[in-house]
């Protein structure tokens, strides 16, 4: 509020943001959506590559499934728990990254929403 007599600053004279308030803003929203973009694309990548991995480590756990029933000892079994667990792993990583994939895009949907309910 300004004191009585003295000239109200350009906030207190304008009703609503200011051209420079919106430029700001604009800029700001656009760097937090080329980043949460580059995240996506990295995180994708990685589900490429997870997803590759994956494909080896099922054949791998099947190979290994049908050998430990066959030879029945204990090394054989003892194998096919480890390549199952490391399998599970990367199911459970991949899993977790096209969580984050989700959300990182829900994220930046919001954000040009916001800025497209601003402008228009």
């Amino acid at each position: 509020m300004p004191i009585p007599g003295l000239l109200a600053t350009r906030r207190e004279r304008t009703t609503g943001p200011t051209l420079y308030d919106v430029a700001v803003r604009q800029a700001s929203v656009r760097r937090r959506v080329q980043d949460l973009q580059s995240r996506v694309v990295t995180l994708r990548a990685d589900v490429a590559v997870l997803n590759e991995q994956i494909e080896v480590l099922d054949e791998e756990v099947e190979s290994l499934r049908v050998r430990a029933m066959v030879s029945e000892t204990p090394l054989a079994i003892k194998e096919h728990a480890e390549a199952s667990r490391h399998a599970e792993l990367a199911h459970k990583a991949r899993d977790i990254a096209a969580q984050q994939i989700s959300a990182l895009e829900i994220e930046r949907d919001e954000l040009l929403d916001d800025v497209a309910l601003e402008v228009g």
